[in-house]
């Protein structure tokens, strides 16, 4: 990786002009440059390139970004060779960082490992193939097994011999130093003399995602109950186990095409199900899942199905980690395989078509898997039964998907038989932890200094209402005036405080527990919400160049548009070009326009429901009505508008 400083200074130096100019014909045009699109095919130019900017936007196929994304997009290249190309056109030595002589040490040792890993892998697997004891011990192991050559081949399974220092051994004589054997965990120093780690096991190669050896998982063929069943290769410069997922530089194409991820626990697991036909498949190797690990799936897909052995303690040990799915945007699915069978030997008993019906018939979402799971345990103990709607409420409530948690809220609502509200209520509770710090401490700052700014709540039952124009508007403040003084108080202490616009319109929308739905817009609001929560200012450059393509497309686009605001502004005579007197008005406006179209939504909705519900459900139906009627008064004051009804 390239370290931030570096980024920062790559970015700082690409002139966008410059950048697009190499592949582009630009003319100036005004304060801004014209060309035609390298995209897509036209005559008229439509293409235009900011450099106060630092941004290009095409009017005519939409494409929009910074000199980093033009050229990933125009060479075809990755995040990271993109800043290189831009590094060695600016003459910036990529150093990671301005590296000391330790740290160019550093990186030539990781290098060194590197070749050592790729010798060790070369000479594990030569030794199964062609010496004496690998034949007869390694090799006959994996042929019990039911793996057949052109796997093991494939991924370059190996044997270590039961002698103790035979690899450490040949490693020194071949040139390789003690200090890297040691440092990549291949061997393991004792009075002086080296051991090697995996002596006596059968060796399988874990790779990076470019398919370079980073370490091993070794597995012992002794009954010995002492002896790990597997030895993992230590942390070190090239392998943290954290950062990997065994198996997939050989499933990322499969992943791609199939738009699915199948995760699982073991090696061998991983192993048979490529001999069973199905590759896009990896396995946590045995550690619990990490956030690193769900964002190399993610990577390649957002579909993730996890295959299960019958093992309910197991299943329970790794709930936390689907969450952490969940948590990331993905979709998750869950498969329970036959009671003692596992990925394994299930693949190996089935054939490529047995196995894909199995797991077609028998996948389940796994907020409805885990609730069943639970409430076997549950049994009827209410005690029991309310702790497991918490738990399932937490799974629901890390989704970031809108929709999709409603969905399963309603799902829920039924199986457990509680009011959805009820669960609504603490899926927000659960929901409003995140930004709490930000939102706790602005809210009692503006209810005690400016309670007149502070917009009417929105009724906690209201959820999942679309309104992205009012969304949009919300955002272009946030973007455009975060930083701005709004008002300053004095406190009764005397001290005076500022509040500027991003931390009103987080209070405002977060204190209601308001979510967007526009995902990009969410992602946004959420990303200033961390920032004000950590004492951190937002910048307009951190969202340019924001490390979700589509954010950065956006934030670009209202960049480089001339975005045209609400009729509302008009109806006071006001524009932006009054500064501060104009946002004092705007910014409380958009947020309470906002709340007046949810509120506006969400009444029809219930109008709707209202035609088909039961006798005994309409007393709720009504109640809700008649309070939403209630804020929708009180905002239509603030915006000195009549109720529209």
């Amino acid at each position: 990786m390239i370290d931030k400083t570096t980024v920062d200074r790559i970015i700082d130096a690409a002139n966008i002009v410059e950048v697009v100019g190499e592949f582009v014909s630009l003319k100036k045009r005004g304060v801004n440059y014209l060309g035609c699109c390298p995209f897509h095919n036209e005559k008229t130019p439509s293409f235009t390139v900011s450099g106060a900017k630092g941004i290009f936007k095409c009017f005519g196929c939409g494409k929009a970004g910074n000199a980093v994304t033009f050229v990933m997009e125009h060479e075809k290249l990755e995040y990271v060779d993109a800043l290189r190309f831009l590094a060695k056109k600016y003459g910036i030595e990529i150093k990671e960082r301005e590296l000391s002589q330790q740290e160019v040490q550093q990186n030539n040792d990781r290098e060194s490992m590197m070749v050592l890993s790729a010798f060790a892998q070369k000479y594990f697997t030569d030794t199964l193939f062609n010496h004496v004891d690998g034949k007869t011990i390694g090799m006959s192991y994996f042929r019990e097994r039911g793996f057949r050559d052109d796997i093991i081949k494939k991924f370059q399974l190996g044997y270590c011999l039961d002698t103790r220092s035979a690899f450490s051994q040949y490693a020194g004589k071949q040139g390789y130093k003690k200090d890297f054997l040691i440092k990549t965990g291949l061997s393991v120093e004792h009075n002086e003399a080296l051991f090697d780690r995996f002596h006596g096991r059968v060796m399988f190669p874990i790779h990076s995602i470019s398919g370079r050896v980073i370490g091993f998982g070794g597995r012992t063929l002794k009954t010995d109950k002492k002896v790990a069943k597997y030895l993992n290769s230590p942390e070190s410069e090239i392998y943290h186990k954290s950062f990997t997922l065994y198996g997939i530089f050989f499933a990322k194409k499969s992943i791609t095409q199939e738009n699915r991820c199948y995760l699982v626990e073991g090696y061998t697991d991983v192993l048979s199900m490529h001999q069973a036909g199905i590759e896009n498949v990896v396995a946590s190797s045995g550690t619990s899942l990490t956030t690193e690990q769900i964002r190399l799936i993610k990577r390649f897909t957002t579909n993730v199905t996890v295959l299960y052995d019958g093992d309910a303690a197991g299943i329970k040990a790794s709930l936390r980690g689907i969450d952490m799915i969940l948590e990331e945007g993905l979709n998750v699915k869950v498969v329970l395989l036959p009671d003692g069978e596992d990925p394994d030997s299930f693949a190996k008993s089935h054939s490529v078509t047995e196995l894909k019906q199995y797991i077609a018939d028998n996948e389940a979402d796994f907020i409805s898997f885990k609730t069943k799971l639970l409430l076997k345990d549950a049994d009827n103990d209410p005690i029991k039964r309310a702790g497991l709607i918490t738990d399932v409420m937490h799974s629901i409530s890390v989704i970031p998907d809108t929709i999709i948690r409603s969905v399963y809220i309603r799902e829920c609502s039924k199986m457990f038989e509680v009011a959805e509200e009820t669960l609504i209520q603490e899926m927000s509770s659960l929901r409003s932890k995140k930004i709490g710090a930000a939102v706790t401490q602005n809210t009692t700052i503006l209810q005690q200094s400016k309670p007149e700014l502070h917009t009417p709540a929105i009724p906690s039952f209201v959820n999942n209402v679309f309104c992205e124009e009012q969304e949009k508007e919300i955002i272009y403040f946030l973007l455009k005036y975060a930083n701005v003084k709004l008002f300053t108080y004095t406190d009764d202490d005397g001290y005076e405080h500022e509040i500027n616009v991003g931390q009103y319109i987080i209070s405002e929308i977060a204190n209601d527990e308001l979510e967007f739905l526009n995902l990009e817009y969410r992602q946004i609001f959420d990303d200033f919400a961390e920032l004000i929560a950590n004492n951190q200012e937002p910048n307009i450059t951190h969202f340019i160049h924001h490390e979700n393509l589509k954010i950065s497309e956006l934030v670009i686009n209202l960049q480089s548009e001339e975005y045209v605001l609400s009729n509302i502004w008009k109806k006071f005579g006001q524009s932006e070009s009054e500064g501060i007197e104009f946002l004092s008005e705007a910014v409380p406006k958009a947020i309470t326009s906002y709340k007046a179209k949810v509120i506006a939504l969400a009444i029809k909705n219930l109008m709707e429901e209202l035609k088909n519900i039961t006798e005994e459900n309409f007393e709720e139906m009504t109640r809700r009505i008649t309070a939403l009627n209630m804020v929708r008064t009180e905002i239509s004051k603030q915006l000195d508008r009549p109720v529209l009804c």
